[in-house]
């Protein structure tokens, strides 16, 4: 077990320099601690399922850069891919065949995706995939749900989650009513809300985006028929349902969500695990849809960088990892082990919670439960959840720090790191 007195100065020094450099000191908001408290740890370098901090202390890591590290930081595999690609550049701005091999890859996997266009992020895939649902149904609003996060486009912040939730922020200013102003949004696991919202505004939605499990709201799973019922809400009403699976794709299954629970929307983003570590982002579905994406069709979307040469070789031999036997199996025992044994250690000590996994994704929230969407997990207890974040930091474990986000298990962890894990968590909870 890490000493409990571990010493963070480079870290604050650096941090402290930060401040005066980067608004917040960071390049993302959630990464500033502000919700769990204390001071951010400034990376070093990370490997395996570990991280170092300039400091030198090591911790087990369960935030994965925010997902994409599912087998694991610094695989040798795709590390080596990499120098190789590296020798050929870093750009090219044209097209190339590792393009072609990802992209059949995608194709082959996910069960919604004919065709397939790369991007250089999630958000830049969510921007991109509502004006294709626009254009395609000749409707402008949309709905979404709350707490469910598409990055940070001005039409999807209204009630979103990740780091708008984690900061308290209602919506951002900075963004026009008239951004907004065709975007619904309903509870997540409410069909008749949605109902509700198709028929106040029949033939004018265009159609319907979500995480079919939520990660940015905490780890939140769809109920029984809930995603049956958008997809027959959709047809419906003759508007096209999009699955953002940037969090869930090839991690919580090969397919992802859509595979995992034999739901298949019309349109699907991607992120995260595609590009093995690397910036990467896509959106993909039916070929008719895809159809009206410039070239081939008048919806205009472009970008100097997608498709990168390196982005694209890390994507495949992740992918490639991926496929190997067992991989799936072996991420279920391990992560399971690890959501149930918090939820043991916080029944022994008093605490009530609640959560889960699915595959490589997990969740524990401080309320007694049951979680269905953001308005539950608004009730869970943020103070205690600090503590404990900040507990298990100086314990040697690495949690993303805040409550609505999940956390990530890759193939480079042990049931030793597991059991480490659990036994630093139970000092924690046992003193909160």
């Amino acid at each position: 077990m890490v000493n409990t007195t571990i010493k963070t100065t480079k870290s604050q020094e650096i941090f402290a320099a930060a401040q005066n450099l980067m608004p917040g000191g960071v390049s993302s908001p959630v990464r500033a601690f502000k919700s769990v408290g204390g001071q951010p740890i400034v990376f070093d370098r990370v490997k395996n399922s570990y991280i170092w901090d300039v400091d030198g202390n090591q911790y087990i890591d369960y935030v994965g850069t925010w997902g994409p590290a599912i087998c694991g930081h610094a695989h040798p595999e795709v590390i080596a891919a990499l120098h190789e690609a590296l020798e050929k550049g870093t750009s090219f701005g044209a097209p190339s065949v590792l393009e072609n091999l990802l992209a059949e890859m995608v194709i082959d996997a996910v069960p919604s995706i004919e065709m397939v266009r790369f991007v250089n992020s999630g958000t830049e895939a969510c921007m991109a995939v509502l004006r294709l649902m626009r254009a395609f149904t000749n409707r402008e609003k949309i709905i979404k749900f709350e707490g469910c996060y598409h990055g940070h486009a001005d039409m999807f912040l209204v009630k979103a989650g990740s780091g708008v939730a984690t900061l308290g922020l209602p919506d951002s200013p900075g963004v026009p009513k008239s951004a907004t102003s065709h975007t619904l949004t309903a509870p997540y696991n409410d069909l008749e809300a949605v109902k509700a919202l198709f028929a106040e505004n029949r033939d004018e939605i265009a159609g319907v985006i979500l995480e079919p499990v939520v990660g940015n709201a905490g780890f939140i799973t769809p109920d029984a028929g809930f995603l049956e019922g958008l997809r027959e809400l959709t047809h419906e009403h003759g508007a096209l349902l999009v699955f953002d699976e940037v969090m869930t794709g090839f991690r919580i299954a090969y397919g992802g969500a859509q595979e995992k629970f034999g739901v298949t929307p019309d349109l699907t983003t991607l992120g995260k695990v595609i590009g093995g570590g690397l910036p990467v982002g896509a959106y993909g579905g039916r070929r008719d849809i895809m159809s009206m994406i410039a070239p081939a069709g008048p919806v205009y979307q472009a970008g100097t960088l997608s498709g990168n040469p390196l982005a694209m070789t890390a994507g495949i031999k992740t992918l490639e990892l991926l496929q190997r036997p067992g991989t799936y199996e072996y991420l279920e025992q391990i992560t399971r082990q690890l959501a149930d044994g918090l939820l043991q250690i916080a029944q022994d000590t008093g605490h009530p919670a609640c959560g889960g996994n699915i595959s490589a994704m997990f969740g524990l929230f401080f309320t007694s439960g049951p979680v269905h969407n953001y308005e539950d997990a608004k009730r869970s207890d943020m103070a205690k959840f600090g503590r404990f974040h900040r507990g298990m930091l100086d314990r040697g474990v690495y949690l993303a720090p805040s409550q609505f986000e999940a956390g990530f298990t890759s193939l480079a962890h042990t049931e030793a790191d597991i059991q480490e894990t659990l036994t630093a968590a139970r000092e924690v909870l046992s003193t909160l």
